[in-house]
């Protein structure tokens, strides 16, 4: 399937693109590749609508990220990064609290989403574009693949986008306020070892990868999906072992209850062909 347009201004939909390449998913590609991708308010108010777009999507079960050209996303536009929109007669404090927000909401867009969200980390991957990374559910990434919080270099915090909630519970805090406070390169091998990303592949088999690991994602009940990425979630912000337990036990119970996907499974799997769930 070809580019899907968005119902946005023409000059902003360039940056963005939307593709199905195989049944069931998408892959949204940020398309500024002369500025290394990097991010503007003419960038991120139509990457906001495509996540929209593709989690509205009843017939995308999984999303693919990724970055057109060498790089997957260099942060935020320092030579242009662009003016809000709708701020008219508005003072410089509203104005900024405006700008702050639509590159947040971003990130909790990316999460709140149904679908499983892979990125195809293929090159830089720097400050704002190591935000998006954090953001998506799984991470796979090309040999060529960086990735540096870069804000720390540029005289402001290298806390932004949520970065510093979801990265130390990725890779702990060791690893994470290291990389934060320091501002220095992660190369791809470094950024799995530390579990940065869960594989590392030639950059010519990357997006076949993530497209890989999407149609496996896609053989399993949409629902079933869904709903096991909302618990994996919130369950990053449940103080307990008991409380995350009570909310998987509640979670399994209302599929279980409300689908007869586990009846199909069991019959598929006695009649030697693969289950289909009707949710």
């Amino acid at each position: 399937m070809g580019i899907l347009c968005l119902p946005l201004e023409c000059a902003a939909m360039a940056y963005i693109e939307i593709t199905k390449p195989r049944p069931h998913v998408s892959v949204v590609t940020l398309n500024r590749p002369e500025r290394m991708n990097a991010l503007s308010f003419e960038t991120v108010q139509p990457l906001h609508e495509a996540v929209l777009e593709v989690g509205a999507d009843n017939d995308t079960w999984a999303v693919v990220l990724t970055g057109a050209g060498r790089g997957f996303c260099s942060g935020l536009d320092l030579e242009d990064h662009g003016v809000p929109p709708n701020i008219a007669g508005l003072p410089m404090s509203r104005i900024a609290t405006r700008a702050m927000a639509i590159f947040a909401d971003l990130v909790p867009a990316m999460r709140n989403i149904p679908q499983p969200l892979i990125g195809a980390i293929n090159g830089p991957s720097y400050g704002g574009g190591l935000c998006l990374a954090v953001a998506c559910d799984i991470r796979l990434a090309a040999e060529s693949a960086t990735f540096c919080g870069a804000g720390i270099k540029n005289g402001l915090t290298g806390t932004e986008l949520g970065i510093s909630w979801i990265l130390p519970r990725m890779i702990g805090a060791a690893h994470a306020f290291e990389l934060i406070l320091t501002g220095r390169e992660v190369n791809a091998q470094e950024a799995e070892r530390i579990g940065l990303v869960s594989r590392v592949v030639p950059g010519a088999q990357l997006l076949d990868a993530a497209l890989g690991t999407a149609e496996q994602i896609c053989a399993h009940s949409p629902h079933g999906v869904a709903m096991t990425k909302r618990v994996l979630w919130s369950n990053l912000e449940t103080g307990s072992l008991h409380a995350a337990m009570d909310l998987e036990a509640r979670n399994q119970l209302l599929v279980r209850m409300t689908t007869n996907n586990l009846d199909e499974a069991i019959r598929a799997r006695k009649e030697g062909r693969k289950p289909n769930y009707a949710d």
